[in-house]
């Protein structure tokens, strides 16, 4: 009753593990991005369908992906460095029989890991919708996309586990770095949300909707990189989940700090 989407990029490190995660779905999609390594073959070889479009930015690709022809009308989206739990996939396999026809989608929390931790003060967006409807779900944001879903959304009770330093580091930071370039052109093209409310940020019923104008309304502090490291050490508790916390947050305030510059190159005329 459920398909499966895996967009990937060079993900044969990965890749196995998440197919076999899913291997219950007898309708698994690998949306690839021109993979230069073993990937495709990969997916072949477990039986999953391969679609290939070369990349352009995060919401654009992910609803081309969103397009593609499912067997079941509901649809399992996952990272290639993300794990679905056993109980999370009988639920999921439950729940799509028993929802409501209104139904549009299901919001889980995923576990964040560094050094085997679970990142459980210093992760900052545990919550995702990652089982839809595809016709009733749209990414809106090129970078750090938005999933929309045009329909009342339930809760899952069970995670998802995600290993963002699967690759190592050096993989991560590279990835970041390209973030951080794609923040800073949104921010000097004013293509984030240029009238963000204190109000929506901390009381709106909807948690992507508070994120928003939350982030809007921190693009515009001084300081950003050392408010969010004491944010996410102090405020959310990153110290608590020990070497991995402090990490992870010193992370998170140095890809800030790399948004901050670009920023400030770009305003420049800078590359």
């Amino acid at each position: 009753m459920i398909s499966v989407l895996i967009l990937t990029k060079n993900e044969e490190r990965d890749l196995p593990g998440a197919l076999a995660s899913v291997a219950w779905s007898d309708d698994v999609h690998v949306f690839d991005s021109h993979s230069t390594d073993a990937t495709v073959q990969i997916a072949r070889a477990a039986g999953a369908q391969v679609h290939s479009r070369a990349f352009d930015d995060y919401a654009t690709h992910r609803n081309a992906a969103l397009a593609t022809t499912f067997k079941y009308p509901w649809v399992f989206l996952l990272d290639a460095d993300e794990r679905p739990t056993a109980e999370l996939c009988a639920e999921m396999q439950r729940v799509v029989c028993e929802a409501p026809e209104n139904t549009a989608g299901f919001r889980l929390r995923r576990r964040d890991y560094l050094f085997g931790t679970w990142l459980k003060h210093a992760q900052l967006t545990p919550f995702y919708i990652r089982l839809v409807q595809p016709e009733r779900a749209k990414y809106t944001r090129t970078i750090n996309e938005v999933l929309e879903v045009n329909g009342p959304i339930a809760e899952l009770a069970h995670p998802l586990d995600h290993y963002p330093f699967s690759k190592g580091f050096t993989v991560w930071i590279a990835k970041h770095n390209t973030y951080s370039t794609m923040e800073a052109e949104l921010i000097v093209r004013q293509q984030v949300l240029q009238n963000p409310s204190l109000r929506v940020a901390i009381f709106d019923a909807d948690f992507h909707t508070r994120r928003l104008h939350q982030k809007a309304l921190f693009y515009r502090m001084p300081a950003r990189p050392l408010i969010k490291w004491i944010y996410m050490m102090f405020v959310r508790g990153a110290v608590l989940d020990g070497a991995a916390g402090v990490t992870y947050a010193t992370l998170q305030a140095f890809y800030e700090f790399m948004i901050v510059l670009k920023t400030k190159e770009l305003r420049r005329g800078g590359a």
